[in-house]
């Protein structure tokens, strides 16, 4: 030190300061930061979007459905459905549906999915919004108009449905058995008007699983039937009457439906006797269906239109349980 000059000495004790200072700066600035500069490794979805690679979807969480007693009865003839409707009293009368859900639950529509008899298999108690409550045409919003008993004097087949099935988006494409789901039979008009009302009878759901299970015994390959019509509200019934619908369809009361059997999909019937042509006969092959299941089954008696195709989706079949036998064809 002695050999440096004042003004040199003066230099380095200058910037010793300031790298002292520098110091203080550069700790202070790390300690705010705490762990932000701690290096780490990068965690898969930053690994993932470095590398272009999709990250993989969580699995969806498994609902586990409360276990709730099912009758064998329920499941209908077929084994296939998966839903009962209860009006208020049959939900009284339904054991331990009070004891589960309380009494407020026999009051308020609603679509219970339970686990029947303790199994992972789901079957749903559904509510109905009873018939009482439309005013004059309309129900919460939604047109349904007036059931012929409401118009004119009928026999007891055509009095007013009990309620109706409560539709919202929720529960539209609820599973009603093997091969059908609520969508399939909701009016089609409306469409941007929740909620939706339905009345639908079990019946008529166990019946065409039956005429499926009984095709692909017969070799007709049944792994997917449309519904092309399935509730028809009486307002929009009375709107296609000029089409060749019954005013008195019964479409209104939930127990018909006109299908095609579309095992691949394309939206049209198929060839069912394999003639290489797609016309009227191919609807004979689901009407001898019919007359064996009847036959076997004659509580599910009903009536069998065959339709000349009305559309793209070709030739179909009505189908209905209405309690006595019925036959009719148009070209």
């Amino acid at each position: 030190m002695a050999g440096l000059g004042s003004s040199t000495l003066r230099r380095l004790i200058a910037l010793a300061a300031v790298a002292i200072v520098l110091v203080g700066i550069v700790r202070a600035i790390s300690s705010a930061r705490g762990e932000a500069d701690v290096l780490r490794a990068p965690d898969s979805a930053a690994v993932n979007a470095l590398a272009g690679v999709s990250a993989p979807r969580e699995k969806p969480a498994v609902v586990t459905l409360p276990p709730f007693g099912v009758a064998d009865t329920m499941f209908g003839r077929s084994g296939k459905l998966r839903f009962r409707t209860l009006t208020r009293v049959s939900a009284i009368a339904l054991p331990g549906f009070i004891a589960t859900y309380g009494e407020d639950a026999i009051r308020t529509p609603a679509v219970h999915q339970v686990g029947a008899n303790g199994t992972p298999t789901p079957f749903a108690y559904i509510v109905l919004r009873p018939f009482g409550e439309k005013r004059g045409d309309v129900l919460h919003g939604y047109r349904l108009g007036q059931w012929p008993s409401e118009r004119w004097l009928v026999g007891r087949r055509y009095w007013n449905p009990d309620g109706f099935i409560e539709v919202t988006p929720a529960n539209v494409d609820l599973r009603l058995s093997e091969h059908f789901t609520l969508a399939d039979f909701v009016t089609h008009d409306q469409r941007d008007v929740w909620p939706k009302f339905v009345v639908l009878q079990e019946a008529l759901i166990d019946k065409l699983e039956l005429v499926l299970a009984d095709l692909a015994a017969h070799g007709v390959r049944t792994d997917h039937a449309r519904v092309l019509s399935g509730f028809r509200a009486p307002y929009y019934n009375d709107r296609v009457v000029a089409e060749g619908a019954a005013r008195a369809s019964r479409h209104q009361y939930g127990d018909a439906a006109d299908v095609i059997v579309d095992a691949n999909a394309d939206g049209r019937m198929d060839d069912l006797n394999r003639d290489g042509r797609l016309d009227l006969s191919d609807t004979q092959v689901i009407l001898r269906s019919i007359e064996r299941i009847e036959k076997q089954y004659p509580m599910l008696v009903g009536g069998t239109g065959l339709y000349h195709a009305m559309g793209t989706s070709g030739p179909f079949a009505h189908v209905d349980v209405r309690g006595s036998t019925a036959r009719w064809s148009k070209q």
